[in-house]
């Protein structure tokens, strides 16, 4: 990595890391969940040549946002509990509460978020649908269609179908699935609740983060079965088009984060209206610059356009559930 190349957030915190010496970022480590450690320690390791300016503007930066902090985030745990109880009544919190703080999850369950997607695959593939359709919707969107995409064709769609159709599981289907789990992974059962699992919403989530034709076609499986959820699941899709419904404030803080060369190639296939959303959300000599860019670029294949396309929804996925931007309504809205 030399000086000239911008930073983005994710490579920021390896840098912090890298810094701050064994010891202390494995204390940080300890609070991160699993997929922020694997991203993290994978920035880690492809991070080369960090010039003492970078490091230095690193901390800084570091330093400056921490003094901004307040201690509104201390005892935040207890802080939520008593709230949500109080609003809502300790019936209806109690999931809620759970889904937030991680509390109500079953320790097998939680320990597959440790394992990369094959891994999990290789371990679950003998299951039955419906068991496949709640490991799935227990995951991050994004380590669930990781896992699709180590699963046969037939039974990826099969537990998708499966996975649009959840509403909520009764507890002994949750330990029963912990069960399942715990013959091969060790850990300890905990109380468990009333989940509310899967749904359309849930889904659509996964379908985003998978290739074109490979979503397209368990669609279609989801659709020869079942012509009205598949059309529920649709219309929670989000797709590059829909980027056009960001507010200004969501747009700028998304471009913020996206590697030029990836916008560059995602614009190629982008129509007029998404290009000027882009460029009207920059400065003047920016977007000029990537309107040069965007006509001194030769062909691209479309299979590169997708990839780069689906890499920044699920940027702009993340900063979504971080509450950073708001990706508005689904992809069955009609646009102007």
């Amino acid at each position: 990595m030399t000086e000239s190349v911008e930073l983005n957030g994710l490579d920021r915190s390896a840098i912090l890391l890298l810094s701050l010496g064994e010891d202390e970022a494995a204390e940080l480590m300890r609070h991160l969940g699993p997929r922020e450690v694997q991203k993290l320690g994978a920035a880690m390791a492809r991070l080369s040549r960090i010039s003492t300016d970078q490091a230095q503007t690193v901390l800084q930066d570091f330093r400056a946002r921490l003094e901004r902090q307040t201690s509104l985030g201390v005892g935040s745990d207890q802080y939520i509990r008593g709230m949500l109880t109080k609003a809502l009544g300790a019936d209806k919190a109690g999931n809620l509460i759970d889904r937030i703080l991680h509390g109500g999850e079953a320790s097998g369950l939680e320990n597959l978020k440790w394992m990369d997607g094959r891994s999990i695959a290789d371990l679950i593939k003998l299951e039955h649908p419906q068991v496949l359709a709640m490991i799935l919707a227990y995951m991050e969107p994004e380590q669930a269609s990781d896992v699709i995409h180590h699963l046969p064709p037939r039974q990826a769609g099969e537990a998708m179908l499966r996975l649009a159709s959840l509403e909520t599981v009764q507890p002994a289907a949750i330990r029963e699935l912990n069960d399942i789990l715990e013959e091969q992974l060790s850990g300890e059962a905990q109380n468990l609740q009333v989940a509310t699992l899967g749904g359309p919403k849930a889904a659509a989530d996964i379908l985003n983060r998978l290739e074109g034709s490979f979503s397209a076609d368990i669609i279609d499986k989801i659709r020869e079965a079942d012509s009205e959820l598949a059309e529920k699941v649709q219309e929670k899709m989000f797709v590059f088009d829909d980027l056009i419904k960001l507010d200004d404030r969501s747009m700028q803080t998304l471009l913020r984060e996206i590697p030029s060369e990836n916008l560059i190639t995602a614009l190629k296939g982008a129509n007029p209206g998404l290009r000027d959303k882009f460029f009207n959300n920059m400065s003047k000599r920016a977007a000029e610059m990537l309107r040069d860019d965007l006509e001194a670029k030769g062909p691209v294949r479309v299979s590169e356009v997708e990839a780069s396309q689906k890499a920044i929804l699920q940027i702009a996925s993340r900063l979504d559930a971080a509450g950073q931007i708001s990706l508005g309504g689904g992809a069955g809205e009609a646009m102007i």
